[in-house]
Formats: C-alpha cells, sequence, structure tokens
C-alpha cells in the first residue's frame, strides 16, 4: 500500500479542465476573469460582497490586520491554539501577540479568558487593537459570546478561518463571522490553489483598500507611482480557475471528510481512553481533519509511532504559541487546556481522496498500537 497522507489534494478532470481553459485563454498573468471570478464566487459563499484572492491566507490575515489599523506597538489578542501564521501575521505589523487559551468544549478561544484578558487590559487603560479568532480543525469559535464582548471596547475581531471554508455557526458562514475573515487554501485544506487564500469583508471600500496594498500599493497612473509601502500578494488567474473548480466540489468533499469521521468514530470506539474533537452544538463542522486525544500520553506515541512505521501520516494537534520558543517573551492567559491538548492529542488522515480501506487500515493500525 502507498503512503497515506494526512490531508492531500483532492484534484483530478475538473480541475485540470478549468488549468487548461485559463491557460488556452491566454490569460496567464496574475490578473485575469478567472481571479475575479474566483473572488465573485467567494463572496457568494459568505454572503459578504467585498472579496481579495490572495497568494496566501498568512498575507490575507496580515491585510486584514493593517486594515483594522493594527499598527507598530499595539497588542493584538490572538489564539493560542493554532499555527504559527497566525501569530506571524501579528509580528509582520510590529504588533505585539497575547495569547488567549482555549475552551474544552470547542478547543476554540475560550470566551471566558478572553472576558478576563479585556477586563485586564481595560485596567491596565490598553486595549487591544484587534482580537484574531481561529476556527480550529474547520469547527467555528463561540462567536455569539467572543464579538459583542470586542464589540463593547471598541475592538474590531479578525476571524482566521483558515481551516474552515464551509463551516457554518448557528447556520452563518464560516468567514464573515466577525468584522473581517480570511480562508486559506493551501495544498492540505479543504480545497486547495496548491497555495493561496482569501480576504473577505461586509465592506467593499475595505477589499478595494487591501487589494491596493495586495498589488504593491501601484497608484494608478501609467508610470510606477507609489505612496506607501505594498506587498506582492495577489493569486494568479491560473490558480484561481483552480480555486474555482475545487469550489464547485466543495459540498461533497467536505461530506467526504465527515464521512471519515463518522468511520474513524465507529472503528475506534472501543480504544480505551481515546476521544474525539468535540463538536459544537451550534453544528457546522466542515470535518477538516479528524482529531483524537488519548488519556494516556504512552498510547498516543504509541500510536503514532505504530501508524509512522506503517508509513501512514499523523501529526500532534498544534502546539500552542505560547510554548512556541518565538513567542517565549509573549504574555498569554492560559489555564492548561492547549497544553493538555498538544500533549494528549493527534490528527488521523482525513483527505477526500482516502478510501474505505485506507481508514480501515489506519484504525487497524491505531487500534492494535493503542492496546498493546
Amino acid at each position: 500500500m502507498s503512503r497515506i497522507f494526512l490531508s492531500s489534494p483532492d484534484v483530478g478532470l475538473l480541475e485540470r479542465e478549468a488549468l487548461l481553459r485559463a491557460f488556452d485563454s491566454g490569460w496567464v498573468a496574475p490578473a485575469g476573469p478567472e481571479l475575479d471570478a474566483f473572488e465573485s464566487d467567494v463572496a457568494a459563499i459568505t454572503g459578504w460582497p467585498g472579496a481579495v484572492a490572495m497568494s496566501s491566507g498568512t498575507g490575507a490575515l496580515h491585510l486584514a490586520l493593517l486594515e483594522q489599523g493594527v499598527q507598530p506597538g499595539n497588542d493584538v489578542l490572538v489564539s493560542s491554539f493554532t499555527f504559527a501564521a497566525t501569530a506571524n501575521a501579528v509580528a509582520y505589523c510590529g504588533a505585539t501577540p497575547i495569547f488567549i487559551d482555549s475552551d474544552t468544549a470547542t478547543w476554540n478561544m475560550s470566551p471566558q479568558l478572553l472576558a478576563e484578558e479585556l477586563a485586564a487590559a481595560k485596567r491596565r487603560n490598553r486595549l487591544p487593537a484587534a482580537v484574531v479568532v481561529v476556527d480550529l480543525y474547520g469547527q467555528c469559535a463561540d462567536y455569539d459570546e467572543i464579538v459583542p464582548a470586542c464589540h463593547e471596547l471598541g475592538i474590531p475581531v479578525v476571524e482566521d478561518a483558515a481551516e474552515a471554508l464551509g463551516a457554518t455557526y448557528k447556520g452563518r458562514p464560516a468567514g464573515a463571522l466577525a468584522d473581517t475573515g480570511v480562508f486559506s487554501f493551501n495544498g492540505n485544506k479543504i480545497i486547495t490553489t496548491s497555495g493561496g487564500g482569501m480576504f473577505v469583508s461586509p465592506d467593499i471600500d475595505a477589499a478595494s483598500r487591501v487589494r491596493h496594498l495586495a498589488t504593491q500599493a501601484r497608484r494608478p497612473a501609467t508610470h510606477y507611482e507609489h505612496t506607501e509601502i505594498g506587498y506582492n500578494y495577489r493569486l494568479s488567474n491560473l490558480l484561481a480557475a483552480l480555486g474555482r473548480a475545487q469550489l464547485q466540489r466543495l459540498h461533497v468533499m467536505s461530506q467526504r471528510r465527515l464521512q471519515i469521521n463518522e468511520r474513524y468514530r465507529e472503528l475506534l470506539a472501543g480504544v480505551p481512553g481515546l476521544s474525539f474533537m468535540p463538536i459544537a452544538p451550534w453544528g457546522g463542522w466542515n470535518g477538516w481533519l479528524t482529531c483524537v486525544v488519548f488519556d494516556d500520553v504512552v498510547a498516543r506515541d504509541a500510536v503514532q509511532r505504530a501508524l509512522n512505521d506503517n508509513d501512514i501520516e499523523s501529526r500532534p494537534l498544534w502546539k500552542p504559541m505560547h510554548l512556541q520558543p518565538v513567542f517565549a517573551e509573549a504574555s498569554a492567559r492560559v489555564d492548561g487546556t492547549s497544553e493538555y491538548l498538544f500533549d494528549h492529542g493527534m490528527c488521523l488522515p482525513s483527505g477526500s481522496v482516502l478510501t474505505d480501506d485506507q481508514i480501515d487500515f489506519v484504525a487497524t493500525v491505531a487500534c492494535e498500537a493503542a492496546q498493546r
């Protein structure tokens, strides 16, 4: 059996034909009709008119923070249990991240700890310039608790929905749950443009400003005129064509990942001390990655070794940002939740290209290793 990857791209004839059509159209340079249409497609999904396709989700997050007015020296509250890109984008702005731990109900930012940090910031007379909330592993955070608490103090909220395209929160689409949102289309995401991302906003003017910054902030002149620092962050027309084809299959790919999760739950039900990522009562998870937690760290490590020995890719859950050496000096409001998840948890292969036989093999290896 060939190597089983964690989350391989799911591409086929539809994507190939879309790329060839874009290539044959002559629009090989960055701009083009596929790029415009991809932005319109994502705008339709979120219900927000402002959408800007970017070369990465990280770049989109960087410009989302700049558009919200984050400046050097500011503080920004950030989910600690996330990939480094979330915190890196804050550093790109010259701002300082302050990390907020997760809750046990969703593994996303804890509204309670956030409220405590906001109260402390108010007492210090140093409110953060923004709050960045991550929709972890494709499940949305509790925005009805988070957003009002921030808005009461005039603090904008950026939704890092990098992993959550197609997810919902109480029937509302991920990416459109705060003041502005960001998606990623990296190779391991639920859809991919091989690399890429998207900034989304309810404000067309905000999207226009971000598009300007993402295109080296070039002014409309026949020569190259610049009055501010810009960035080379735009997605190409060819990759946008790939993204449009992927969007047509988003629902099918999400449903397959959810089926894979259900199959794992059935096959691993007898493993003692194993639990799955909790699904919040508001539902709408997109199934991106199946994540499990072991009561016994020794069992978790044994399963990881066994999977690796059988050429199966797995991965620990995110190492919290407040534990990362690069952010060792950053402040954090934590209660041990994300540290426990990092120490005890792992992600299982979840890509929509996986067959039932492959999932069964992964589960068999995991069961045998966990119960030795």
